[in-house]
């Protein structure tokens, strides 16, 4: 078997960097303990963690407000909290083709109800959705607008700030979905101008699974999805008003939690790398939450990179053809004539040790746009751990599948 070469990471992230999965282990094999739940020190370092995790996200989320950041155990369910905690009987919403299923099937659940009514606008050959069709698709009852940030299928960005205003001028809101775009494109005004932005740690930002971030505007409060013990209010039967606490019911991952700590920190030290020949030695050194800025954008940067030059190489193949167009993040998605993705995959895998995804990505309705509804896509997603070899390992085999 050759070695494994790892080209997945918009679903996750791998190999964790080594902070990361030291923190995550501290945390489960010495603290040991919940946050928010008791006064005695591993309880409280747990409740620290939490807290310096919250700081952290609410860094990278535009320096927000720590106290409108949630931390909820899951971006699909960051997601369902803002879609059933916004919406309300009567409303209309909208959302795009370019979507993920985190946010497409709650949308569809609520439709299927009867309890809103949807338009799902559509996107281009790319995955581009133009946000004069959300403005077109704008009706009176219209309260939310729900969007993918970056498609996870092609790797392109949606005009979020056209978005926005588009849904501001008409006075509703905008919820972001940003699980492939936050340490990707860089976040320079809070939550990038939308109303109520999820994400998870896991992909990008090199964290761990069980814990992502909610964060939603001053004002903008959605009903808790979920109920249940929060460590505050106990003696209530009422879920506390207050956010964060209203959307964090039941025990936080203090692990994941810990490991988000760790990946800023991590993040902030290839920041340091990065911008070590741009400070000659006489410049102030930048600040922890620029090194940390700048080591996603490194990161993104060498990933578009890779992830351009193999749409190069697949593009001259004949019978292969390449989906999408400018991309944001280092994804790239293609078909080979003759080949069912899956076929293609597993010939990766046998061949080069190539591991990618493919089908439809968790991605329903952007197919039908990119003609690649008879079996979706093979996708290869670049990450910190790549380099020239994966791309080459990649366009060579799939060469030779064109050439057998």
């Amino acid at each position: 078997m050759p070695s494994r070469r790892y080209l997945d990471h918009a679903a996750t992230s791998w190999p964790k960097p080594p902070e990361v999965v030291a923190a995550w282990q501290r945390a489960a094999l010495v603290i040991g303990a919940t946050a928010g739940r008791g006064l005695y020190a591993a309880s409280r370092e747990a409740t620290a963690i939490r807290e310096r995790a919250r700081a952290a996200a609410a860094r990278l989320l535009g320096d927000v407000a720590p106290e409108r950041v949630a931390l909820p155990a899951g971006c699909t369910l960051a997601l369902n909290m803002a879609i059933h905690g916004l919406a309300r009987p009567g409303d209309h919403l909208i959302a795009t083709a370019a979507d993920h299923n985190a946010t497409l099937r709650p949308l569809h659940r609520l439709a299927e109800r009867g309890l809103i009514e949807l338009s799902i606008v559509p996107c281009d050959a790319t995955g581009r959705v133009d946000p004069a069709a959300i403005a077109a698709a704008w009706r009176p009852a219209t309260r939310l607008a729900v969007i993918s940030h970056v498609s996870n299928v092609t790797g392109v960005a949606q005009d979020i700030a056209a978005v926005a205003d588009i849904a501001h001028a008409r006075g509703g809101l905008l919820v972001l979905d940003a699980a492939q775009s936050l340490g990707v494109v860089p976040c320079d005004t809070p939550g990038w101008g939308a109303d109520v932005v999820a994400a998870p740690a896991h992909k990008w930002l090199q964290g761990m699974a069980g814990v992502a971030m909610l964060w939603a505007r001053p004002g903008v409060d959605p009903e808790p999805l979920v109920q249940g013990g929060t460590g505050t209010l106990s003696e209530s039967l009422e879920m506390p008003a207050a956010f964060p606490a209203r959307m964090e019911a039941g025990s936080p991952d203090v692990p994941a939690l810990a490991a988000v700590e760790a990946a800023f920190r991590w993040l902030a030290a290839r920041g340091l790398e990065a911008t070590a020949a741009e400070r000659a030695g006489c410049k102030p050194a930048p600040t922890e939450d620029r090194l940390a800025a700048r080591g996603l954008e490194a990161m993104a940067a060498a990933s578009r990179r890779l992830a351009d030059g193999l749409a190069g190489r697949l593009g001259e193949l004949r019978g292969v053809r390449v989906i999408g167009g400018t991309r944001a993040a280092g994804i790239v998605s293609f078909v080979v004539e003759g080949y069912d993705p899956a076929e293609v995959a597993a010939i990766l895998e046998q061949a080069a040790g190539v591991e990618v995804r493919a089908g439809f990505h968790c991605a329903a309705c952007i197919h039908e746009f990119l003609g690649t509804k008879a079996g979706g896509t093979v996708r290869a997603a670049f990450g910190p751990a790549n380099d020239a070899a994966d791309v080459e390992a990649v366009a060579a085999t799939v060469e030779s599948i064109r050439a057998g």
